[in-house]
């Protein structure tokens, strides 16, 4: 199993203005994937957080904004070491290309480090399988949030 990277192409019936607003901003983050999401800006350096679940089951993430090139590319590194602060080597990246498709928007997704940050076989491996069945899940959801969006 490779195990390096994730890849998605998908269509959305939206502009890439509208995408671009619906995987950068908190607002709209929150219906699609985490249920709480905080950015205290969508730019270079910005920071926040996601957070799946509620309670004491709750699992959070810090996250920092790599690229915010509107409407074209947003990123992101998170999944780091509690406290440190997200590098190449110790956190995953995010990256949402997009790009104009008739009247709507052509999306490549990828998230990448999983071999970089230095697991064990099977630490990587789960950790893989696992972001693969939620982009899995949250992508599907984001498109049809976008529509949406879009639609009003």
């Amino acid at each position: 199993m490779e195990v390096g990277s994730i890849a998605r192409e998908i269509h959305i019936d939206a502009t890439p203005e509208v995408v671009y607003q619906v995987v950068s901003r908190p607002e709209h983050l929150r219906e699609w994937w985490p249920d709480e999401a905080e950015l205290d800006a969508p730019v270079p350096g910005g920071t926040g957080s996601v957070t799946f679940g509620s309670g004491p089951d709750a699992s959070t993430e810090r996250l920092t904004v790599v690229e915010a090139d509107p409407p074209r590319r947003f990123s992101f590194r998170w999944v780091t070491e509690d406290g440190a602060a997200a590098a190449p080597g110790n956190s995953l990246l995010v990256t949402f290309d997009l790009v104009p498709d008739g009247d709507g928007t052509l999306l490549r997704f990828s998230e990448t480090g999983f071999r970089e940050r230095g697991w064990e076989a099977a630490v990587l491996e789960e950790a893989y399988r696992d972001h693969v069945s939620g982009w899995d899940h949250f992508l599907p959801r984001l498109v049809a949030h976008a529509a949406e969006v879009a639609a009003r």
